[in-house]
């Protein structure tokens, strides 16, 4: 049988850990802007800031646009691989190209 006070400091653990992962989602939320521009924003700011989007789409629109180069348009993103046209157009309110 388990000491319960093994259980006590798991709880409190667990607690500090939930109380703790806002402040720090908040700090980097809070520091994007309303729109990113997806022809300077690096893969970091666009994991973060662009809702959706993880690192691995973002490593692919950085990557995308370093062989062809910037993007004219927001919609234009449609082209990189696992973008496509309608997850474009739900990103596209997030996006501004300058």
């Amino acid at each position: 049988m388990k000491c319960p006070l093994s259980y006590v400091r798991v709880a409190v653990f667990g607690l500090i850990i939930a109380t703790s992962l806002p402040i720090f989602a908040a700090d980097s939320i809070e520091s994007c802007p309303k729109q990113v521009n997806i022809n300077t924003a690096d893969e970091q700011q666009l994991a973060t800031c662009v809702h959706s989007v993880g690192e691995k789409t973002a490593s692919a629109i950085v990557a995308y646009r370093t062989e062809h180069g910037h993007f004219k348009s927001v919609n234009d993103i449609a082209a990189v691989k696992g973008v496509g046209k309608t997850r474009a157009e739900k990103l596209a309110p997030q996006l501004t190209v300058g």
